[in-house]
Parts: C-alpha cells; structure tokens; sequence
C-alpha cells in the first residue's frame, strides 16, 4: 500500500469530516510531509507519539472560519509510475491557491521554495 496517499487522503477526509486531529503510523517521509504541509499552511502542528509502543504521527488540521484548508488532493508520482519535474517544468497548482509537494535533494519542499531554489525532483502530490 502506498503511504504517501493513505496519508494525503486521510488528511482530506477528516478534514471534510471536521475531525480536529487524524493519527498516521510514523515514518520520516510523513514527518517531512507534515513539515512541509505546516510551513505552508496546510496544518495546524504535527507531532511525533507513542500509542501503545508504536510511534506516530499526530496531526491537527487547520480550518478557516469553520472551512477546512484541504479541500481535495491529488497523487501525481504513484508506485508503479513515478513522475519527475525540473525546475522549468514546475507550474502553479489552482493559479497559485494550491501547492505542488516534491521531492527534491534538499528535501521535501514545496513547489514555489523549489523554483526558488532551482532544484527539481519527484513530484509527490498536488494539495489546495
């Protein structure tokens, strides 16, 4: 199973759900994910527990005036097909209302901080 989109999807339907948190088995790819979906604003905070001697992830959803901040997500690399970007190819997601998640040798970023950086890489998901 692809945890990258079990992790995407679960965000989405809580969210729609108005669940205020969603707990995910931890890993650092998820951890990266969260980083980057908190620094540009997708989540409220992220962190790292145990429940009952395994860790996870705990991450609260943020919401505007009672409307959730992830309204859909779409997965762009899958396991069977991965999908890279350079640095040229990078577009903006909903004329700039949403945001591109890649993979890149400095890390997970953003699509704008990639551009920025002039770094191209996996492109994981599309969130808005």
């Amino acid at each position: 199973m692809d945890q990258i989109s079990n992790m995407i999807i679960m965000m989405k339907n809580a969210s729609l759900a108005n669940r205020p948190t969603i707990t995910l088995p931890y890993s650092k790819m998820k951890d990266a994910i969260a980083a980057c979906l908190k620094k540009e604003g997708y989540i409220s905070s992220f962190s790292k527990k145990t429940k009952k001697g395994f860790p996870v992830l705990e991450v609260e959803l943020m919401y505007i005036d009672e409307a959730p901040r992830i309204k859909d997500v779409e997965r762009v690399s899958k396991q069977s097909r991965r999908v890279y970007v350079g640095v040229n190819d990078i577009k903006p997601v909903k004329n700039g209302f949403g945001l591109l998640v890649l993979s890149t040798p400095k890390g997970i970023i953003g699509g704008k901080e990639a551009k920025k950086e002039m770094v191209g890489g996996e492109a994981l998901f599309k969130i808005w």
